[in-house]
């Protein structure tokens, strides 16, 4: 008698549902975890390598121009990007590994491509002599995100999750 259907109490409402939802598979759990982790980690390690300093001269140098400023924000744009897809994916929300997939092709192009001397490798860049060093170093570097992607798309109860919600 206290709580109607479409009655709301602050934040919370409580509504009927038609049908039965299927319960968050551990996998994609895990999976959007990972990356949640992944990116935390990320700027950690970049704030502990480069400090408060260091943070300020690559923000400078970042904004020198259009195209580094661009290249700046794309890649913050990408990191928030890959963190909303990580939210949405435990909602059920199929495009969000879609967008997940294409987050990490348009990354893992970007790095390869600055790595070999087009775009800016002075900012995004791996160092190594030759291409199958710098090829060995990426795929070294984006192991855990493949990882990720394996578990939201190869295991079947991740496809059924997606496919049923």
């Amino acid at each position: 008698m206290f709580f109607r259907e479409a009655k709301t109490l602050g934040f919370f409402k409580k509504s009927r549902q038609t049908h039965a939802r299927l319960n968050v598979p551990a996998l994609v759990q895990v999976a959007a975890l990972a990356i949640i982790m992944i990116r935390c980690l990320d700027v950690l390690m970049i704030l502990n390598t480069l400090g408060a300093r260091g943070i300020g001269e690559f923000i400078h140098r970042s904004v020198q121009t259009w195209n580094l400023t661009l290249v700046f924000l794309s890649s913050l744009v990408l990191v928030f990007v890959e963190i909303y897809c990580a939210f949405s994916l435990v909602k059920g929300r199929n495009w969000a590994r879609w967008v997940y997939l294409l987050t990490q092709v348009v990354a893992t192009g970007y790095l390869w491509a600055a790595s070999l001397g087009y775009g800016y490798p002075e900012l995004f860049s791996i160092a190594g002599e030759s291409k199958r060093e710098i090829l060995r170093a990426l795929f070294m570097q984006k192991l855990p995100d493949m990882l990720v992607l394996f578990l939201l798309f190869i295991p079947a109860s991740s496809r059924r999750f997606f496919r049923l919600q």
